[in-house]
């Protein structure tokens, strides 16, 4: 992000950002609860280990268990038959790898030779390189100080050996040098099935005790949050099962072909190792790649084998993944790469493998309970800014090439009326807001306004239609779409009415006057209007509020005008200013017809906005100010001075 601009800001005074609101003892009761929870999680991993991967295989039984019960199978044995078939897979997996491993050393050492051949061809290319070097450096140490001789014993009698014999292990001893390797994940494992079958047996009450513990007042958003992070975990874990899936089939398939052997057993630790985030695949493909080099005399199947493993990495990781999570998981790229970093950091080896799952309780958490709403921000793939706001601070940012690639992406989506009513006219509302409560300065203001019209310049290529009828129109995130005011529509270009149809006083190069408020900002909302009255073949030009002020009002060229439309994004303050330009313009211009664009009634119930906050308080405005037509937005203006010409081109007629 560019923080550049052409506009000076250097002379600008500098606005002081206000302090958070939170409370310092808060922010340290949270500080100290975090170390706390993260040395719980580094010093319980042995009990809390076991315990997650009970939890996280019963999101994965979950659906099996579902599906045996509406078959009619009873609860228990439903949920004893599931863990079984888990076992049975997971038993099965271990007998293939196995078997293969055992059958891979038995062909160990005719391999060996090879191995010994490659080596011998690698070391002759750059020996001649190496003694060069080993010839200097022997050079530059001979003589340089005293050598070092060899002991020798006294009277030419040679040094008895001394040999250290271990006495035989026991039975017993062998026994425990077999066994501890596989005790502790025998253990785990055994631990983990039996907690994950008392989880599945007691679903519903565990459920219900955690509604009690994090929400038993609001049941709908707790019983929300929970279903959410079923569904997500249960989806992403079948989703990534079955990608890693596919994965392992192409590997041995491929090795298979490719002549590498054992391909079964790479397909199998490929499937396995893929878990492992971003390392996982890479791990996978350093052994089959060596045992190709021990199988093939020359290098083409190490070639092969490499391209293989690299070709079907890239296309899962941007081809079908991209296609098949989409937003699934709903974290952000970023925040993946960093758990995994904390897990492992925290649990090792399984807490890299389960960094994905459990951070994805973390932004299900987040976006449901409001305290929590920071782990949303942190690690969610939502935006952490809303389009409006995004706007508005690319624009405070002066970033205007951002401002301008915004643009393009939003007008992919929806018309360029609806771009400026629902992202840009609002953005300046928050200007305007900033504005009133002395955050942002007049002079920055201005700088503001100059930008906005030259984004207005740049989007003069784009005509005010539709999106293609495959696209549909992008919501505002952050609010949704039922609850913000939807602009009306402008009719169709072809629909606008046709200059030799319309009376001599629309014919005119700019029938429309469209006149700014007080403000700095309302000459920008002024030029999107014209621009947008252009295109649907009404000529408009802009007037700023000098132009038509007490001392210049009288000189102002006011030739083939036949509507006016003013614009101002602040109608809270006092009204008297308002009524008093009405008054200025009637006087200049009568029997004009005078259209007042209602800005803030896009925007009723942001508090940021400045906007009233109820339908009467527009009402009171409306009967203030006196004038002819009222608009809530850039479209609805458009539309309404349409049907006024089109009222003015049928009374022509008659």
């Amino acid at each position: 992000m560019s923080f550049a601009s052409s506009r000076p800001t250097a002379d600008l005074p500098r606005a002081r950002v206000p302090a958070a609101d939170t409370p310092p003892a808060e922010k340290l009761t949270g500080i100290v609860a975090g170390v706390v929870i993260v040395a719980a999680l580094y010093l319980g991993r042995e009990v809390l280990i076991p315990i997650t991967l009970s939890v996280l295989l019963s999101f994965v039984l979950a659906p099996l268990v579902l599906l045996l019960q509406r078959l009619w199978v009873p609860k228990i044995p439903a949920v004893l038959l599931s863990v079984i078939t888990a076992l049975g897979v997971l038993l099965v997996l271990g007998g293939i790898i196995g078997t293969q491993i055992a059958s891979l050393s038995s062909d160990l050492p005719r391999y060996q030779s090879t191995i010994e051949h490659k080596v011998a061809s690698v070391r002759s290319f750059t020996s001649g390189h190496l003694r060069e070097i080993t010839n200097k450096i022997g050079k530059e140490t001979s003589g340089g100080g005293p050598q070092a001789t060899a002991p020798t014993a006294p009277d030419g009698q040679k040094p008895m050996p001394v040999v250290v014999q271990q006495p035989s292990p026991t039975p017993i001893h062998l026994l425990q040098q077999v066994l501890s390797p596989i005790v502790s994940p025998l253990e785990t494992i055994g631990i983990v099935f039996v907690v994950a079958i008392f989880i599945l047996m007691q679903r519903e009450d565990l459920r219900d005790r955690m509604i009690r513990l994090f929400g038993s007042d609001d049941l709908l958003r707790t019983t929300a949050a929970l279903d959410d992070a079923g569904s997500r975990l249960g989806r992403y874990f079948l989703t990534q099962l079955g990608i890693n899936a596919l994965f392992g089939v192409i590997i041995g398939v491929g090795l298979m072909l490719i002549g590498v052997p054992n391909p079964i057993l790479w397909g199998v630790l490929g499937t396995l190792l893929r878990f492992v985030p971003y390392v996982g695949s890479a791990i996978a493909a350093i052994l089959p790649i060596a045992l190709a080099a021990a199988v093939d005399p020359g290098w083409s199947m190490v070639a092969w084998a490499a391209a293989l493993f690299v070709v079907t990495e890239g296309a899962m990781g941007q081809v079908v993944e991209p296609l098949v999570y989409g937003h699934a998981t709903g974290l952000s790229p970023v925040a993946v790469i960093v758990v995994a970093i904390f897990w492992s950091w925290i649990w090792g080896p399984i807490g890299l493998i389960l960094s994905t799952p459990l951070t994805l309780c973390l932004v299900v958490m987040g976006r449901h309970i409001e305290r929590l709403e920071f782990l949303d921000i942190l690690l969610g793939d939502r935006p952490a800014l809303t389009p409006i706001e995004s706007f508005y601070q690319r624009m405070l940012a002066n970033d205007d090439d951002e401002m301008l690639r915004q643009a393009g992406t939003s007008l992919k989506q929806r018309s360029l009326s609806s771009y400026y009513d629902d992202i840009v006219l609002k953005g300046l509302m928050l200007a305007a807001a900033d504005m009133q409560r002395g955050a942002l300065l007049p002079e920055r203001a201005i700088q503001i306004n100059q930008a906005v019209q030259e984004l207005v310049n740049d989007l003069d290529g784009h005509d005010d239609l539709d999106p293609s009828p495959g696209a549909t129109e992008q919501p505002l995130a952050g609010k949704r779409r039922e609850d913000r005011e939807v602009p009306v529509t402008p009719p169709p270009l072809d629909t606008a009415p046709a200059r030799t149809l319309l009376p001599s006083h629309w014919q005119g190069h700019s029938p429309i006057l469209c006149v700014a408020g007080r403000g700095p900002l309302d000459l920008a909302a002024s030029t999107m209007l014209a621009q947008l009255l252009k295109k649907h073949a009404i000529g408009a030009r802009v007037a700023s509020h000098n132009d038509v002020s007490r001392e210049t009002i009288d000189t102002f060229d006011v030739s083939g005008i036949a509507m006016i439309c003013v614009s101002y994004l602040d109608l809270s303050g006092n009204p008297v200013r308002i009524r008093g330009l009405l008054r200025r313009l009637r006087q200049r211009i009568p029997d004009v017809p005078i259209m007042m664009g209602l800005w803030p009634a896009s925007t009723e119930g942001d508090p940021r906005s400045g906007a009233p906050d109820d339908h009467a308080t527009d009402d009171e405005l409306r009967s203030q100010i006196g004038a002819d037509f009222y608009a809530g937005s850039l479209a609805e203006a458009v539309s309404e001075c349409v049907r006024f010409a089109h009222m003015e081109a049928e009374a022509s007629a008659v």
